[in-house]
């Protein structure tokens, strides 16, 4: 249990007025003594508040647009310019069958309970029972791939037409390498996806 003279952080919403018409608000952190304001940490405004609120910190939320107009902002990137849809394709079912292939073979050679490899509507997915689910996607508009892992989350692979790989840009890391490495390790047995 907290000491009673142990501070303890308030918020109150102050509201700003600009003329007659409300533009934001402010949150002002504030710090009480425990047994002073009422009972909750949210307490309404009591005897304390004659005390002045030390301030901790402002944060204001305007309600006004934007000053950037359209121009300033990024432009959209058009993945039909990066490659067309026929090459995506064909790179991308490549891929994923692939997969399919070597996760089938791979779970031949290994023994997990639960292993269960399935595709269907374009979506691979590697089950593997209590370790997690792998699911591979094809996303068309974006001209990506799409992997969801138990290990390390979502990610979306690019192609890389220089390394001949998909590559995740945030990570640098590549699909099929990336996947190696998680699938090994939580089976215990290394596996070869290229």
């Amino acid at each position: 249990m907290a000491s009673r003279f142990a501070p303890r952080l308030l918020l109150q919403r102050l509201p700003t007025l600009r003329g007659a018409r409300r533009t934001s608000s402010i949150l002002v952190a504030s710090e009480a003594p425990a047994d002073v304001g009422g009972g909750g940490l949210f307490s309404p405004p009591g005897p304390w508040s004659a005390l002045g609120p030390r301030c901790v910190s402002r944060v204001s939320f305007s309600t006004r647009p934007s000053a950037l107009d359209d121009r300033q902002n990024p432009a959209a990137i058009d993945y039909r310019s990066l490659m067309s849809e026929e090459e995506f394709h064909t790179l991308a079912d490549e891929t994923i069958h692939d997969l399919l292939e070597k996760f089938e073979e791979y779970g031949d050679a290994i023994q997990v309970d639960g292993y269960e490899v399935d595709y269907g509507n374009h979506v691979l997915t590697l089950k593997l029972g209590s370790l997690g689910t792998y699911v591979v996607n094809k996303q068309t508009p974006n001209r990506q791939i799409w992997l969801s892992s138990p290990v390390s989350g979502p990610a979306r692979f690019d192609w890389d037409a220089t390394a001949k790989t998909w590559v995740y840009r945030r990570t640098k890391a590549a699909l099929l390498q990336l996947l190696e490495g998680e699938v090994g390790q939580l089976c215990g047995e290394p596996i070869s996806l290229r």
